[in-house]
């Protein structure tokens, strides 16, 4: 799981970094030196947060240049590398060097950032978070490498769901799936009330193809969201597309999977009347069910109900392009 690279991420990290430029500025000492380094650690930020990453990176280092006990720094400076570097270019040596400093900058940042800087704990995290992807199979694909500072990250912060789920991920990608299991588990056991874990668990097991563990993931998720349409709406729209997609399904057991997948979309509807993706999938439900159906009354009841979910879901759609908002 490569989280840290999702665009949330990202827009996350620009506001931390004005956060800590910020707090740093506010209670920094006053030597010449550490004023110096402040003002360019503003700069830099400034520059980060515009995606300016090479000029952001001369903003960094000279920010080190007078004070290169500043820890945060080198998580940022690494970070700007790592935004330099890019996949369609691998293998070509200037872009793989963005990579290997940002590495060195992160590796940096564990060791020096300390529990009483500005955002320490939470930059520290970030840093042990981006090697892990920076060694990960997308980028320098190193899992001896990873593997480590993934264990470190756990006992660092046994608690907490992401780094298990960080490290079954790498078991996964080197297609040692039983100790990928059992730290996705290992996720859901810390915090068992959350849906993170249960999620990236169902997503593991649809990976591996196995339908019913992949559902009862969903379901689990469910019994810890029982207000969350999307919960219900899911589940239900797995149910359709295993329905649909399976030519080796039983008459019985498609039968089964699209009256769970019916069920699942009512669930959701109950909890949001006008959940537009519920409407459809319920609408597509129906007409499977009602090819499936030798009566031709119980067959066009079907087809009406679908109808009627069908031209909802448009009305809304409608409504939402002319600017009526969203779910």
């Amino acid at each position: 799981m490569h989280a840290p690279f999702k665009l949330s991420r990202v827009v996350a990290i620009v506001a931390l970094v004005l956060a800590v430029g910020l707090s740093t500025t506010a209670c920094g000492k006053y030597s010449i030196g550490n004023l110096r380094s402040l003002m360019a650690f503003k700069e830099a930020n400034q520059l980060y947060g515009g995606g300016k990453f090479p000029q952001a990176i001369e903003a960094y280092q000279k920010a080190l240049s007078h004070n290169p006990d500043m820890g945060v720094v080198y998580f940022f400076l690494g970070n700007s590398y790592d935004n330099m570097y890019k996949p369609s270019r691998q293998g070509e040596p200037e872009n793989d060097a963005y990579l290997v400093r940002a590495v060195e900058n992160y590796l940096k940042a564990t060791e020096i950032i300390k529990d009483e800087d500005v955002q320490g704990p939470e930059i520290r995290k970030l840093s042990y978070e981006y090697l892990i992807a920076a060694y990960g199979v997308d980028k320098i694909d190193d899992f001896e490498a990873a593997e480590p500072i993934a264990q470190k990250l756990i006992s660092l912060e046994p608690n907490e769901p992401g780094n298990y789920l960080s490290l079954g991920k790498l078991y996964e990608d080197q297609g040692r799936y039983d100790e990928a299991e059992a730290m996705f588990r290992k996720g859901v056991e810390v915090r068992p009330n959350e849906a993170l874990g249960y999620m990236v668990l169902a997503g593991y097991f649809n990976r591996q193809g196995d339908f019913e563990q992949t559902m009862q993931a969903w379901e689990d998720r469910a019994k810890v969201e029982p207000n969350n349409p999307e919960a219900f709406q899911t589940i239900g729209q797995y149910y359709w597309d295993k329905a649909f997609n399976d030519f080796r399904l039983s008459t019985a057991l498609k039968r089964e999977y699209i009256a769970k997948g019916i069920a699942a979309e009512d669930a959701a509807l109950a909890l949001h009347g006008d959940y537009i993706e519920a409407l459809t999938f319920k609408n597509i439900l129906l007409r499977l069910q009602a090819n499936m159906e030798k009566d031709t009354k119980k067959q066009k009841a079907l087809i009406d109900e679908a109808d009627i979910l069908r031209n909802r879901a448009m009305e809304l759609q409608k409504a939402q392009g002319a600017g009526g908002g969203g779910n």
